[in-house]
C-alpha cells in the first residue's frame, strides 16, 4: 500500500515517514511545501528509496493534490502539514488560515473525490487520519484534570483556532460526505530535528551560544510532553486499528512546568556540554509573556492505550538527554536551519535576521511552547 503523507518533511512528518518506510513495508508518498521549517534531508538517507517519493507542492493546490491522488493511488492519507508555531500565529495569522484551513479543506475535497471513485476492498480499506493539537482544547487549571476526546474546544491563539478549524472540517466530511475519517489530538512533541523555534530546541542552541534563554512570563505555564517517535508509533497504530469516525488523544502523561524543562536542560548541558564560564542556568531569562497564553496541558490518552493497543515507548529523562545529544552531534543542521529561519511578518522566537548565511538573535522574544 502507498501512502500519502501530508507534511512529511516537518519534524512529527520526518519521524512518522521514517517509521513507516523502516516498519511498515509500505511506500509513502510525501506532498511538503518545502517552507522555511521543512527538513527533506533525513528521510531519503534512512530509507528505501525506491518507496518514497517527495512531491513538492502546496496542499491548498487542488490540481497538483488530483494528479498524485490519481498517479499514486494512496491506500491511506495522514495529514500533518500545517503551519504550527504559536508566536507566528500572532504577528502573522494569515498563513496559518490559508494552510491549516484552506489547505485542509482543500485535501478533504480531493480524498472525497478519490474515495468516491473506489470500490470494492479499496474503498473498504481506504482512510484519512488528520492529525491535530491538544491546544484546540483551550487552557486546564493547575492540577488535575486533562483533556479527553470530549474536551470542549476552545481555542485561544490563531494557530490552535486554524486547528481548530480543520478538525471540524475533517469530522464533518465524514458525517456529511462519509469519507473514513479519523482524527488525532497530541501533546508537545520533542525529539531530533525539531526545528529551532520551539521551547526546547530554542533552550539548547541558545545555551550553547552563550545567549540569553527567553522564558515566558515566571515559566509556570505546563506542557504534556510526548517523543516524536513515539507520536509516529501512535499515528500508525491509530491508521490500523482506530475507529472510523473516532477521535483519539496522543500523550505520555510528562507534565513539566516550562521554568522546569529548562532547568533540566540546562543541567544536561552542564553535564555533557560545560562552558567555561559556569552554569547554564546562569542565562535563563524571563520575558513578557505573549498575549493568549494557555497555562496547561494535559492528555489523558486511555483511549488510544485501549482500543489502539499504543503506550509511549520512551523515558522522558532518557529522551531528553538523547535530544540534547543529538543537537550537540548535529550542529551542522541547526546552524543551516537558522540561516533560512527568516520569514517576512513573522519573527520566530530568535528574531531573526538572516544575512550571509548566518542567524542574528533576540533575546527579548520568547520562545514558542
Amino acid at each position: 500500500m502507498t501512502i500519502l503523507v501530508t507534511g512529511g518533511s516537518g519534524f512529527i512528518g520526518t519521524h512518522l515517514v521514517r517509521y513507516l518506510l523502516r516498519e511498515t513495508g509500505h511506500g509513502v508518498v510525501n506532498v511538503d511545501k518545502l517552507t522555511y521549517a521543512a527538513n527533506p534531508s533525513p528521510v531519503p538517507a534512512a530509507t528505501d528509496a525506491a518507496r518514497y517519493r517527495l512531491v513538492v507542492a502546496d496542499i491548498a493546490d487542488s490540481r497538483t493534490l488530483a494528479d498524485v491522488f490519481a498517479g499514486e493511488k494512496p491506500g491511506a492519507v495522514i495529514h500533518l502539514a500545517a503551519e504550527s508555531h504559536v508566536d507566528r500565529s500572532i504577528t502573522g495569522p494569515e498563513a496559518f488560515i490559508q494552510s491549516n484551513i484552506v489547505g485542509t479543506f482543500r485535501l478533504l475535497e480531493q480524498a472525497r473525490t478519490y474515495f468516491e471513485g473506489l470500490s470494492g476492498p479499496a474503498r473498504e480499506s481506504f482512510r484519512f487520519l488528520h492529525v491535530s493539537t491538544d491546544e484546540v482544547y483551550g487552557s486546564l487549571g493547575p492540577e488535575g484534570a486533562a483533556f479527553t476526546e470530549s474536551s470542549p474546544y476552545e481555542p485561544h491563539s490563531p494557530y490552535s483556532a486554524s486547528k481548530a478549524a480543520a478538525d471540524h472540517l475533517a469530522r464533518a466530511w465524514h458525517t456529511t460526505y462519509g469519507l473514513p475519517v479519523i482524527v488525532t489530538n497530541c501533546s508537545n512533541n520533542y525529539g531530533p530535528w525539531q526545528f529551532p523555534e520551539k521551547l526546547i530546541p530554542v533552550t539548547i542552541i541558545k545555551a550553547l551560544r552563550g545567549e540569553p534563554i527567553p522564558v515566558y512570563g515566571r515559566g509556570e505555564n505546563v506542557r504534556d510532553w510526548l517523543h516524536a517517535a513515539d507520536h509516529a508509533e501512535a499515528l500508525y497504530a491509530a491508521l490500523e486499528c482506530g475507529r472510523v469516525g473516532r477521535t483519539y488523544n496522543i500523550g505520555a502523561d510528562n507534565e513539566r512546568r516550562n521554568i522546569d524543562l529548562v532547568q533540566s536542560l540546562c543541567a544536561l548541558l552542564d553535564e555533557l556540554a560545560p562552558s567555561p564560564q559556569g552554569s547554564h542556568g546562569r542565562l535563563i531569562s524571563f520575558v513578557g509573556d505573549r498575549p493568549g497564553h494557555d497555562r496547561r496541558y494535559a492528555i489523558d490518552a486511555s483511549r488510544a492505550r485501549e482500543e489502539l493497543g499504543w503506550r509511549p515507548r520512551t523515558d522522558f529523562l532518557r529522551g531528553l538527554r538523547e535530544t540534547v545529544l543529538w543537537y550537540l552531534e548535529n550542529r551542522d543542521w541547526w546552524e543551516a536551519a537558522l540561516a533560512r529561519m527568516d520569514v517576512p511578518g513573522t519573527p520566530g522566537a530568535w528574531g531573526v535576521t538572516a544575512a550571509r548565511g548566518r542567524a542574528a538573535s533576540l533575546p527579548a522574544d520568547g520562545p514558542g511552547d
